[in-house]
């Protein structure tokens, strides 16, 4: 109830101030008075949430894409000095941590030259929330709930949003798909491929008993740092994987 009735007074002082001159948008309003109405759906938040997160992993993205152009052989320097580095972790394995903390600590002084000079919580970034390239009329129009714009503005804003959510509904189902198919080895939904995965976890079971450990990592990275006249083009373990059942062959 509190939470209502202080949603309610900022949408009061909201419209007050709309009809001011100079006009003062709502999200301004809002902004000052600090309301949390982030639960009403925006396309511009939602494009602005989606870049942090992508921002977020483009570090993993980043180190992917180094590590791919090292098993393609791209810089020949670099791939010497990490299977140096990778042997010396493999025989060293207490230094592993160590090296992953002294890299942390190493990206750490290479970003202070570009800190902020200000404190973080009173800077506002037009760029980061995408008010320079939202529509004005349109993805700014923050509505009210329930809506009391005009039908054909409601269908407009219907359709694209389907067609949104059509592209997030694709992403889940893949993931969806992927998910269950690694369940299908284990509950015989193909009783031809389940016995062939039985047999190689078996087979890969005995082989980490009975071999160090050092052993099983150093011909792992040295399998995946192959230069590539020895990597085939076709992977016969990822194309009989495609190839499982899942819940998605049953689907309306």
């Amino acid at each position: 109830m509190q939470r209502r009735l202080r949603d309610k007074a900022a949408q009061m002082v909201a419209k007050r101030l709309e009809r001011a001159q100079p006009p003062l948008r709502r999200e301004v309003v809002e902004y000052i008075l600090d309301v949390n109405l982030d639960t009403m759906f925006s396309l511009r938040r939602s494009k602005a949430n989606f870049y942090r997160i992508t921002s977020l992993f483009s570090g993993v993205v980043a180190c992917g894409m180094w590590f791919d152009g090292i098993c393609k052989w791209k810089n020949p320097l670099t791939m010497i000095l990490v299977h140096v580095l990778f042997l010396i972790l493999v025989c060293y394995p207490e230094l592993i941590l160590s090296t992953v903390f002294v890299c942390m600590i190493m990206i750490a002084v290479w970003k202070y030259p570009w800190r902020l000079q200000k404190p973080p919580h009173i800077i506002t970034d037009s760029e980061l929330a995408h008010l320079d390239q939202a529509h004005p009329l349109d993805e700014l129009d923050e509505d009210t709930f329930p809506t009391s714009r005009w039908p054909d503005v409601v269908q407009v804003r219907y359709d694209r949003l389907r067609r949104i959510a059509g592209r997030v509904q694709t992403v889940a189902g893949d993931l969806a798909t992927q998910g269950e198919r690694a369940q299908s080895l284990l509950r015989w939904r193909d009783p031809r491929v389940t016995p062939v995965f039985m047999t190689l976890f078996l087979a890969v079971a005995i082989v980490l008993y009975l071999t160090p450990f050092h052993a099983v990592a150093m011909v792992m990275g040295l399998y995946l740092l192959r230069p590539p006249w020895l990597r085939g083009r076709s992977n016969l373990l990822f194309n009989l994987y495609n190839r499982l059942p899942s819940n998605d062959d049953m689907m309306l």
